[in-house]
């Protein structure tokens, strides 16, 4: 690996809900492998932080802790729990975040739609075995062997559904992508269902790209992971571009 460049910017990746880390294993092999610095963290309750309680001010402290190991300013990427919190992590700190790549979030985490989730997932926790069983089937389901591996590589958080979507439901993401003023890669599967509001957040921020992987479902990095880490490296190079852009003109 070479000398990395003054306009070089690391990338933090943050996962979904139940998974851990391990769900972007084929992102970070990819940018690693073309000399970028990469790290993928842990939400509390999730991964090596099974047991730990989730709230908003503990999921963004994790992701700060993420920022700060990174140097400071990174590309930021969630996917459905953790894009709604990467986008919240942006409004609030903007200085921090070059910027964001937010996918599988694109429905407003609130109303029926959102006690429907969760009155599922207590149904689920009902289960002999929390719902791994489950959990595990349909995963492989969605996303084929070599896919659900990755997703349940860090564990599968059982505990932690109803604290999570408890915390998602308090934040506003239409208002913290209106706050960011940075750019910002939405990014969902065609057939993802997490699309009910998608016109809304395009339309939240003007910096926004607007990318829709044809074939692709909820956990659309899994499903294409080629496809989704060509748009991460595409946003890293658009980013570094701009970067030495100002460097230059400065100079």
């Amino acid at each position: 690996m070479g000398q990395a460049s003054s306009t070089a910017l690391p990338t933090l990746f943050v996962h979904g809900i139940r998974t851990s880390s391990s769900m972007w294993r084929a992102q970070l092999a990819a940018l690693h492998a073309q000399g970028h610095r990469a790290l993928a963290i842990d939400l509390p309750g999730h991964g090596a932080r099974i047991g730990e309680p989730f709230s908003v001010d503990a999921a963004i402290s994790a992701i700060d802790d993420g920022v700060r190991e990174l140097g400071g300013r990174v590309l930021l990427v969630g996917l459905s729990l953790g894009g709604y919190f990467s986008i919240e992590y942006a409004a609030r700190h903007p200085h921090r975040v070059a910027g964001l790549i937010a996918a599988s979030c694109s429905t407003r985490p609130r109303g029926a739609g959102l006690a429907g989730y969760r009155g599922l997932a207590a149904a689920i926790k009902r289960l002999p075995d929390r719902g791994l069983a489950l959990n595990n089937a349909m995963a492989r389901l969605a996303v084929g062997a070599e896919g659900s591996v990755d997703l349940g590589a860090g564990g599968i958080a059982l505990e932690v559904m109803d604290g999570a979507l408890a915390a998602a439901g308090s934040l506003d993401p239409l208002a913290g992508l209106a706050r960011y003023p940075g750019p910002v890669w939405i990014v969902n599967g065609r057939l993802d269902h997490f699309r009910v509001d998608e016109a809304r957040f395009v339309r939240a921020n003007p910096n926004t790209r607007h990318v829709l992987i044809p074939g692709a479902t909820h956990l659309v990095s899994l499903v294409k992971p080629e496809r989704f880490t060509a748009i991460v490296l595409g946003a890293l190079h658009e980013l570094e571009a701009e970067s030495r852009s100002i460097v230059d003109s400065a100079e």
